[in-house]
């Protein structure tokens, strides 16, 4: 049920979606007695949808999630083993083409086989299934093997997570994978942006982790007084941005997290 409702609510509460509905709301009220209310909503949401389009606004909201875990450094030895989650590749595009599609979230394959082959003693759990609501798709983590394979990491030391459909379900599978011994350690690769969200979800779920963010979506600081080029890269940028926040509140509250915002 919890994820069910995490779906829909999270579909409604990204900007894009948001605002869009109530473009189409006027839209359907401009044939109703309630023209004067249509024309405002209208107008409304073109408004707002440049406005977090073109201004800096995703930015300044991705800037906080980015910050919050500094890049790793390996002074405390070599880990044990690397968790890294899925979200950087799209399976069904994936089994249509016959190759492996990756997307905008590439670097969590790319870096995670740099650190393979960095330090060949640790372990690699996969940890993807499929997050489609309404339909079914193909599994995340048979096609991530196949690539991390093709990038000349040994089969026996990569394990598929193919169970999870969210971050909190990426946390529980992963620590039952892993069995992480007392005084292992073991890296955590994700989205800066995700990875506050995705620490909170591993520390709920008792698997210390070390956070080593990739896939960074802003330059720094100076990209909160940077506005977009075009409407779209901004929407894209703000919708990212909320999706991490909603869900930071959203695990927090339901009690699957122990912090909301959590540090290093």
């Amino acid at each position: 049920m919890f994820f069910i409702l995490s779906k829909t609510i999270g579909f409604f509460a990204l900007p894009s979606n948001f605002l869009l509905a109530i473009g189409l709301l006027g839209v359907v009220l401009l044939c109703t007695r309630f023209r004067r209310l249509a024309s405002w909503l209208v107008v409304t949401s073109l408004m707002l949808i440049a406005f977090v389009g073109l201004s800096p606004l995703g930015n300044v909201l991705l800037l906080p999630l980015e910050q919050r875990f500094p890049p790793w450094n390996d002074a405390g030895g070599p880990p044990d083993g690397i968790v890294v989650l899925g979200g950087a590749i799209s399976p069904e595009i994936s089994l249509a083409r016959g190759a492996v599609a990756l997307n905008q979230a590439a670097e969590r394959i790319t870096v995670t086989a740099e650190l393979a082959r960095r330090y060949p003693k640790a372990r690699i759990v996969f940890s993807g299934g499929s997050n489609a609501l309404m339909f079914d798709a193909p599994v995340e983590a048979a096609v991530a093997v196949k690539e991390f394979e093709a990038l000349g990491i040994a089969h026996e030391r990569i394990t598929a997570e193919e169970q999870s459909r969210n971050t909190i379900e990426n946390a529980v599978f992963a620590r039952l994978i892993a069995d992480p011994k007392p005084g292992e350690r073991w890296l955590l690769v994700t989205s800066a942006f995700h990875m506050p969200r995705a620490i909170a979800a591993f520390r709920a779920a008792g698997f210390p982790v070390e956070a080593y963010p990739v896939d960074w979506r802003t330059r720094g600081p100076i990209d909160a007084m940077t506005p977009f080029a075009s409407f779209t890269d901004g929407l894209v940028q703000t919708d990212a941005a909320m999706h991490e926040w909603i869900g930071l509140l959203a695990y927090r509250l339901d009690g699957k997290t122990l912090e909301l915002f959590p540090a290093p």
